[in-house]
């Protein structure tokens, strides 16, 4: 099986709480944007914000998806999160178990 698994995307996202972070992830699996959402709890960022030093609790999502489902994940992230400026950070893994990522693009397959 020949998978690119330089297709696959990881995108880092924090929420403000597992509410809001679990309805992130149902969306985006159920829309087929993201193939899998991790959520840990009990990050602690450190950030400045308008000027002022800032710490929160937050949840930190970790989303497989593909690089053909990134611009769309994006779009509708910023349509679901509650922050002004949400964290969107992504990195493309340097290699991906075959069959994971054979799975992976075929959850986030739009045909």
């Amino acid at each position: 099986m020949v998978v690119d698994s330089a297709a696959t995307r990881v995108v880092l996202v924090t929420a403000p709480d597992a509410e809001v972070g679990r309805s992130i992830a149902c969306a985006l699996v159920e829309e087929r944007l993201a193939a899998c959402v991790n959520l840990i709890p009990g990050v602690l960022s450190v950030y400045r914000w308008e000027g002022a030093l800032t710490q929160d609790e937050e949840l930190l999502l970790v989303i497989k998806t593909s690089a053909a489902r990134l611009p769309d994940l994006e779009r509708r992230l910023a349509a679901l999160h509650p922050y002004d400026v949400p964290e969107c950070v992504t990195l493309a893994p340097e290699r991906v178990e075959a069959r994971y990522a054979a799975w992976l693009l075929a959850a986030v397959d739009e045909a």
